[in-house]
């Protein structure tokens, strides 16, 4: 999904992302975090992904407050205006206020 993002911003040759790199930057130091849409009921594997969310949080010195920056929101064209945007972002903005309450997102 991350090659159809680039296609989408016709920068494919910008891509340097590996799986070794993203499991290393996200999984081993998670730098960022990412929401992935599957196919299918929730929890049982083997679904399609669907699309993505990368974000991280930031910090605001005049808020003295913990944000979260949206990197990249991807959908694959065959499942766009079927609302999985909208659910990224109702699951970013519980991200956002667990991290301003300290408290897991649900």
């Amino acid at each position: 999904m991350i090659v159809g993002l680039a296609e989408y911003e016709h920068a494919r040759d910008s891509v340097k992302a590996t799986p070794e790199i993203l499991h290393k930057n996200l999984f081993e130091t998670p730098y960022a975090h990412a929401l992935i849409a599957f196919s299918g009921p929730a929890g049982v594997p083997g679904g399609e992904a669907l699309g993505f969310a990368l974000y991280f949080f930031n910090f605001s010195t005049w808020t003295g407050k913990p944000g979260l920056f949206l990197e990249d929101l991807y959908v694959k064209p065959e499942h766009r205006a079927k609302g999985l945007g909208k659910a990224f972002f109702v699951q970013l903005g519980k991200a956002a206020q667990a991290k301003a309450s300290n408290v897991p997102p649900v």
